[in-house]
């Protein structure tokens, strides 16, 4: 062999060293790299409420129980409805599986989601201090607060300024979006905290509260169940606000699942058939 061709061995030793070294460096660096993100996918897919909604056989399902038209549970034959409820019910035959609701109160409505729920339904309002422990659903709603009064009474309670002057009894269930805007916005007026939101709006009737606040929604639907009450200007309410369904934080496959089912059921007449007999 000559020296020249003694050179050009070498050099292609060399190279092929060079070239086995990096694909080994390579296959060294990224194959367990590669068996960790498939690790972390199994074990996200693992996590995900997908799967253990379906190994349990059952959704759970957070929701107070005295927020019509949204969710009821009936104190005398314990029958649960509403129109999240029925949709509850629609979302857990998509998954093959049954929903079981457990009532809560808005004051302990978070608390008790993160440790006990697959979701959180019965007219929940999208607010940032909830985002903080929840994810939502895309907006099943959009409305905002507006008062509620006897309808003699709905000239002298039409604007917030009105309803903000000493004497005036602004009544509210304890916890949820009604309080904190009745506290941030009344501060002036009287507020009544009122533990029972199914007989919240017989205080108004019976003359021991002037006033309510709350998502124009419930104002049409209490209106329509009690001629005595008017709902003050619902298609004009004093702020915008959304209403949706509480997810679990971090389970982005559980949340695009349920957009995804709550997009097919606006289009399919589900949601139109659930709303129906509470708005006609």
């Amino acid at each position: 062999m000559t020296d020249r061709s003694k050179k050009i061995s070498s050099f292609i030793c060399s190279a092929s060293m060079l070239s086995l070294g990096a694909v080994l460096f390579v296959s060294g660096c990224s194959a367990p790299a590669q068996e960790e993100d498939n690790g972390g996918q199994a074990a996200q897919k693992t996590d995900s409420r997908l799967a253990s909604v379906s190994e349990s056989g059952k959704l759970k399902v957070c929701t107070t129980g005295d927020y019509r038209p949204f969710t009821y549970l009936d104190p005398e034959s314990g029958e649960w409805s509403g129109i999240d409820i029925d949709m509850a019910k629609n979302l857990a035959k998509s998954l093959g599986v049954e929903a079981e609701f457990i009532q809560t109160t808005w004051k302990d409505l978070m608390p008790d989601f993160t440790s006990k729920c697959d979701i959180g339904v019965g007219g929940v309002s999208i607010s940032l201090e909830r985002s903080q422990q929840a994810y939502y659903s895309e907006a099943t709603l959009d409305e905002g607060k507006t008062p509620i009064t006897l309808c003699e009474n709905v000239d002298k309670y039409d604007t917030i300024k009105e309803i903000n002057q000493p004497g005036v009894r602004s009544i509210t269930p304890i916890g949820g979006t009604n309080e904190k805007f009745a506290d941030a916005n009344y501060p002036k007026g009287e507020i009544i905290r009122f533990e029972d939101n199914n007989k919240i709006f017989d205080e108004i009737i019976a003359g021991r509260a002037d006033v309510m606040t709350t998502d124009a929604s419930e104002t049409r639907w209490v209106a329509h169940e009690h001629p005595e009450l008017c709902a003050v200007h619902p298609d004009k309410p004093f702020n915008f606000s959304q209403k949706a369904y509480l997810l679990p934080l971090g389970d982005d496959e559980f949340q695009e699942y349920v957009d995804q089912w709550l997009n097919m059921a606006k289009h399919d007449g589900t949601l139109d058939a659930a709303e129906k007999p509470w708005f006609g």
